[in-house]
């Protein structure tokens, strides 16, 4: 197990490095970073004064080191020392790109961990008793309505989530309260963005366990199980229930990315300042420090969660450790 996490690890720190430095040649390499820096009214002798500041008058690939090693063991710049892990200053804010990042992140960890509780709860919890009730009326209407939701988007669902529970008065506008000082304003000011956020992962995984569950009831081992007289609900959920897992947790893995993705996007739609609303800002404003940290910090994440959704892959099915 330690080797299959070695493995993993040494492969995350590979994607981290190439991604660093595709964007980096990307981002530095088409244009002048110190024109985008300066802003409108700027002389030459700003521009000079920055290309000397910011190292921009060495060879590219020099440029891309010296970034890379400040990640790793900080970096001195003009306006100050910028510790490890260093992404640089914002061009924007003049302020610490990881310190901002630090300074979002709860909001969006809480907006992507509070979906997922929601939808994993809701989506296989309904699943499960779909799979259970196999052609019932109940099923009949599960399945319905998760093919309905599953076409849904987050910038759809908003606004209609907006005009049913805020502006008709039933509750306040969402906002991120600091969990450990009022956990109680955290659940409801975040409560309407993880109900849109997490509607269509919901509909997916209530349609993906109710075929990965009817598929494991017809397995061999679950049939000789009921023929020795087993309970239907004791061999549903001691053999069936298990054996589902396995495919749903691949598609946890391979999800997470498009969980980031959709708690950018309900940021933007409820205004919510995390990570993803400052990575569209950045964007807009041409801040490439910020969008190369948006982009470094939100890989790394994804790449930390997907070791853990693969060791507890490896753990569920141990002969994914050796291949």
């Amino acid at each position: 197990m330690l080797q299959f996490l070695l493995r993993r690890t040494f492969g995350a720190v590979v994607i981290l490095f190439l991604l660093s430095a595709f964007t980096f040649f990307v981002f530095f390499g088409a244009g002048d970073p110190a024109t985008m820096s300066c802003g409108k009214n700027c002389t030459a002798d700003n521009i000079a004064l920055i290309h000397q500041n910011l190292g921009l008058d060495k060879p590219l690939p020099t440029q891309f080191w010296d970034f890379f090693v400040g990640i790793f063991a900080g970096r001195d710049y003009s306006i100050g020392h910028c510790s490890a892990p260093c992404f640089g200053y914002s061009f924007a804010t003049k302020q610490d790109v990881f310190a901002t990042l630090l300074d979002r992140l709860p909001t969006t960890a809480s907006l992507a961990i509070g979906g997922a509780a929601v939808f994993l709860t809701v989506g296989l919890g309904t699943g499960l008793l779909a799979a259970y009730k196999r052609g019932s009326a109940l099923d009949k209407v599960l399945t319905s309505v998760s093919m309905v939701l599953s076409s849904a988007q987050i910038y759809i669902l908003g606004p209609i989530a907006l005009g049913l529970f805020v502006y008709s008065g039933l509750m306040d506008s969402p906002k991120y309260v600091d969990f450990t000082s009022n956990p109680a304003g955290w659940f409801m000011g975040l409560l309407i963005p993880w109900l849109v956020m997490s509607t269509i992962f919901t509909a997916q995984y209530t349609r993906m366990s109710r075929s990965t569950m009817i598929e494991q009831l017809q397995e061999e081992h679950v049939r000789t199980a009921k023929a020795k007289g087993m309970s239907s609900s004791y061999v549903f959920l001691r053999y069936a229930w298990r054996g589902s897992l396995i495919p749903i947790v691949t598609i946890l893995g391979m999800d997470l990315s498009s969980l980031f993705g959709g708690a950018m996007i309900t940021e933007f739609t409820f205004q919510l300042a995390g990570i993803g609303r400052l990575a569209i800002d950045s964007v807009l404003t041409l801040d490439l420090p910020m969008v190369m940290g948006v982009l470094i910090f939100s890989a790394a994440l994804i790449l930390v969660f997907n070791i853990i959704v693969d060791a507890t892959y490896a753990f569920i099915d141990p002969r994914v450790r050796l291949s």
